[in-house]
């Protein structure tokens, strides 16, 4: 199963133009399975979505996981979960609040045979109330019952292990690299933390040309043999 991540920044490029279709080339060339989307909706108006829904679907196969609470938008709080209903069985989805002074929350997507939870965030830019998202997400994690994967922007400039650690010691934190600036990457804000999942996976940044134009951030990927994760 293949996994991105990716924060589009409502789409707008780093030559200011908003192209949806762009994004859909960067989502075509990573072929992922689960697509987590952060900053995916307008923050003025509407809220809308800045993608092609129809063109999601027709061209890429994939289907928005139902979230929203606008019916213009693609997520919550910008937050959108893409999936392959071809080759993934969705049980059910969920919103959840995380502590912020901005409106802020996680998504969250839980898919059979095996049973994997993915859970999209965007979290705070101030340290000290990242600490109570993690928080907010950690009483989650305890209640689930299966594998989760936790995946998006992070907004931690660097490696601080002490993110798995808040979430739980049977959590673990894989950096692909660094994703942020797209022109010029130096940090690395966009990362993958795992719970109950003991395989070995493969995980790397896509650095392709076009992803290097599309947003400021590059979008993250990971592989994982979900043949071996427990039911």
């Amino acid at each position: 199963m293949r996994i991105a991540s990716y924060n589009i920044r409502k789409a707008v490029g780093l030559d200011w133009k908003r192209s949806g279709d762009r994004i859909l080339r960067v989502l075509e060339e990573i072929d992922a399975d689960v697509v987590l989307l952060q900053e995916s909706d307008k923050r003025i108006g509407q809220r809308a979505g800045v993608l092609p829904v129809q063109e999601l679907l027709e061209r890429l196969g994939y289907r928005l996981v139902d979230l929203s609470t606008r019916p213009l938008s693609h997520g919550w709080h910008g937050n959108a979960i893409l999936y392959r209903e071809r080759t993934l069985s969705l049980e059910g989805s969920s919103r959840i609040e995380l502590p912020s002074l901005e409106p802020r929350g996680a998504v969250s997507a839980l898919f059979g045979t095996p049973r994997l939870e993915v859970i999209g965030v965007h979290l705070a830019l101030a340290r000290s109330i990242r600490a109570g998202q993690l928080k907010a997400l950690r009483h989650h994690l305890i209640k689930a019952d299966h594998p989760v994967l936790i995946a998006g922007d992070f907004n931690a400039w660097r490696h601080d292990p002490g993110i798995a650690a808040a979430l739980g010691d049977d959590c673990r934190m894989i950096l692909p690299g660094n994703s942020f600036h797209a022109s010029r990457p130096s940090a690395p804000l966009d990362r993958f933390v795992l719970q109950g999942v003991d395989e070995e996976v493969n995980a790397h940044v896509h650095g392709s040309a076009l992803a290097a134009r599309a947003s400021d951030h590059l979008p993250i990927v990971l592989d994982v043999d979900l043949s071996k994760l427990k039911p």
